[in-house]
């Protein structure tokens, strides 16, 4: 982990750089005394206009580049930040005392722009921005970026390539990074485990399905439980899905990657807290031995589950992993998945829909989101929905009776599955850029990372 996030570069490694500024647009006109003189009038001949999201590159006396300036119209956003990085020439730039937007701010946004999958570690060539000196002030960026890069790439890589033991593996190098314990239950041992569900989803694979529980920090600090979805490819298993659904399906273990992501970020900050991260990793795929409609599964929980679909697997292998966290009564738990379309038509692909029966939860979470500027929507879990859960040959249902509605009984189908633990939320994200934006180059996304990050930080922070 030693390796700056692409686009980032110490001072030491530079070399020469050029300065940045990175303001509001109320300040542009104090700013004319630090350039060269022939800056004014090329910013006034070129129609520069300062307004956000406007940027100008600033000649030298001889002609040569000087500098350059882009004005912000959040200076608290990375992605504000993050719209310079793909605008500028190649190059090293400095941030000047004089820009609005702090340096930590900066360099996450630049990180976050210059995410390639598989792209070189170091530099390629493009726009720098350099570190200053010390870790201290960007400690906070790097780590984040990091974390998103890793989320990121899990998800970028083809199924093929990461399946239930090659995410098992990744969290493997992760808890090594950290001194963290790791153990992973695979294949028939899920059985005598006592984690049937997951079992049932991830038999019908010639990869085997798996859970992966790692443990990291002081066992007398508070207890912060993660849970991620980790369906490394869903075929949508006897209810096959279409092929044009099918296409994004590496995507399915987008829940794996933020939660893998978040555990990283937390360690590496050193949080005072008794982390355990929980991820049932699964292919649901077709074979003679694959659960089919109408069977009825058994849970860790002891609730017996009528297969509606089984194409609403996520939840299925969700409800072992949260019983066995919810064991424990953690302080907080988390839990995040691709789990439904029907979160994607209620609020699009940008905006993850937030479940939470913890009204205090919910204002933390809404904060965060808003100080990370990583915005999320709470739906609600209403109860008068319950009842579509309800099956004549079952405990209760994994899809319910209806069309309508899908995300929040989804999200009280996991509630069932949660007794003891006080705070609790349910994230139902994409994963997935579907364009590429300021920040959010088109792929694999960890989902809502910052504004999970913000929330825990806030909590925990030293």
């Amino acid at each position: 982990m030693s390796a700056l996030p692409r686009g980032l570069v110490t001072a030491l490694d530079a070399g020469p750089s050029r300065p940045l500024w990175l303001v509001r647009a109320d300040q542009v006109a104090g700013l004319h005394g630090r350039w060269p003189a022939t800056a004014r009038p090329w910013l006034e001949s070129t129609g520069f206009k300062a307004k956000p999201g406007a940027t100008a590159l600033l000649p030298g006396s001889d002609g040569s580049l000087f500098g350059a300036l882009a004005v912000v119209g959040d200076a608290a956003s990375p992605f504000d930040a993050a719209r310079v990085a793909g605008s500028l020439p190649a190059g090293a730039y400095t941030l000047t005392p004089e820009s609005a937007v702090d340096i930590d701010t900066a360099a996450l946004g630049w990180a976050l722009d210059r995410y390639r999958f598989r792209g070189p570690e170091s530099d390629d060539g493009g726009a720098r921005l350099v570190l200053p000196e010390g870790e201290a002030t960007t400690a906070r960026a790097v780590r984040l970026a990091r974390a998103a890069t890793l989320g990121r790439d899990l998800v970028n890589e083809p199924a093929n390539r990461m399946g239930p033991a090659e995410l098992a593996e990744q969290a493997r190098a992760v808890a090594g990074d950290f001194g963290a314990a790791i153990d992973v239950i695979v294949g028939d041992d899920l059985l005598a485990e006592g984690y049937p569900a997951v079992h049932a989803v991830g038999r019908a694979s010639t990869r085997a399905p798996r859970l992966i529980d790692l443990r990291w920090g002081r066992p007398d600090a508070p207890r912060l439980t993660l849970v991620g979805k980790g369906v490394c490819f869903d075929t949508g298993g006897l209810d096959i899905k279409p092929s044009s659904n099918m296409l994004l399906m590496k995507k399915d273990m987008g829940g794996a990657a933020v939660m893998l992501s978040l555990a990283q970020a937390v360690m590496d900050a050193g949080l005072p807290v008794q982390l355990r991260l929980l991820i049932p990793a699964v292919e649901n795929s077709i074979a003679g031995n694959a659960f089919r409609p109408g069977d009825v599964l058994e849970t860790r929980k002891g609730l017996a589950v009528e297969i509606g679909n089984t194409d609403a697997e996520g939840r299925l292998i969700l409800c072992d992993a949260l019983t066995e966290a919810d064991g424990e009564a953690p302080d907080l738990l988390l839990d995040a998945a691709t789990l439904t379309g029907a979160a994607r038509v209620a609020l699009g692909t940008e905006l993850p829909a937030l479940f939470t029966p913890d009204d205090a939860l919910a204002r933390a979470f809404e904060e965060a989101a808003a100080e990370a500027r990583d915005p999320l929507w709470r739906l609600p879990l209403f109860e008068g929905y319950r009842k579509s859960l309800e099956s004549p040959v079952a405990d209760l249902s994994n899809t319910g009776d209806g069309r309508f509605g899908g995300a929040i009984t989804a999200a009280l189908y996991l509630q069932a599955f949660v007794e003891t633990t006080t705070r609790w939320a349910h994230l139902d994200i994409y994963g997935y850029n579907g364009k590429a934006q300021p920040g959010r180059p088109r792929g694999g996304e960890a989902t809502a990372l910052l504004a999970l990050y913000r929330l825990v930080e806030r909590r925990y922070g030293k």
